[in-house]
């Protein structure tokens, strides 16, 4: 007797793993460079949760630091960090720091009004940066450009969380980042105190190149595609824009804050020798 068509059994889904339970009041902080950064910075992780097997012999070296460092460390499975960490790339180690916390605005113009750095202020403003990897990969190139503090708005701002601190690679750790109620009336009081706001923009007239960043300076960087609001765009004392010269119009929003600050660098570098 002819056997008819065979029916497929229905594949069992796997299961999701359930969130493993982290240590209360802690944040994790995913990657090697980025628990790395925070040995060098000595900013050690409270707990180390390290992946078992080939992982944990890889990171010898990072073991040894925890251990002197005072960490308390626990051994786990692939499995746990991958359900920890969910499409962060956890590089077979978590960190597990206190949360980032922004300081207030009070801060700001106490650190301005007792400058005595040699170097002029250099800062970043971030308008309506609300994407946590462009904001980590903002604070990477501000560490890199020596910038003495970023500037978000309370509102419209990506949170300080743990993909913040994957992409910047310590730089959250390490650069101020000022949050400010009102942005506009930031910008005014920043003029005041002697600093020029210098904002981006593709309609500008003025290339990036021909602006002077020898002095006290703030950059400001708005969103991709919406750009810097009217209030911020009204408030700054200039505007600025990348000599644009292929087919794309616009650069991603880190992209354009590490070409804008090395330019800063570019010209202080020069005028100091």
């Amino acid at each position: 007797m002819a056997r008819g068509p065979q029916r497929e059994r229905p594949r069992k889904s796997r299961p999701t793993p359930e969130r493993p339970r982290t240590p209360d009041g802690l944040e994790p902080v995913y990657g090697v460079h980025a628990v790395r950064a925070l040995f060098a910075r000595d900013q050690p992780p409270r707990v180390l949760w390290v992946q078992q097997g080939h992982a944990e012999q890889r990171l010898d070296d990072l073991l040894a630091q925890a251990h002197a460092a005072g960490c308390e460390l626990k051994r786990v499975t692939r499995e746990v960090l991958d359900a920890l960490s969910g499409p962060a790339a956890h590089q077979g180690v978590v960190g597990f720091c206190p949360p980032l916390v922004a300081e207030n605005e009070t801060a700001l113009w106490w650190r301005l009004e007792q400058w005595q750095e040699e170097t002029p202020p250099l800062l970043l403003i971030l308008d309506g940066i609300t994407d946590p990897h462009n904001l980590g990969a903002c604070l990477r190139s501000a560490d890199a450009a020596g910038v003495h503090g970023v500037i978000v708005p309370k509102d419209k701002s990506a949170p300080l969380n743990a993909t913040v601190r994957k992409v910047a690679c310590g730089a959250a750790e390490s650069v101020p980042v000022f949050q400010v109620t009102n942005l506009a009336r930031c910008l005014e009081k920043l003029k005041q105190q002697g600093v020029w706001i210098t904002g981006t923009a593709g309609e500008a007239d003025t290339l990036l190149f021909e602006a002077d960043f020898s002095g006290p300076c703030a950059l400001v960087m708005g969103a991709e595609g919406k750009g810097m609001r009217r209030l911020t765009r009204e408030a700054c004392d200039g505007l600025v824009k990348l000599p644009m010269q292929g087919q794309v119009t616009s650069l991603n929003v880190s992209v354009a804050a590490g070409v804008c600050l090395f330019e800063v660098v570019r010209q202080r570098h020069t005028a100091q020798g």
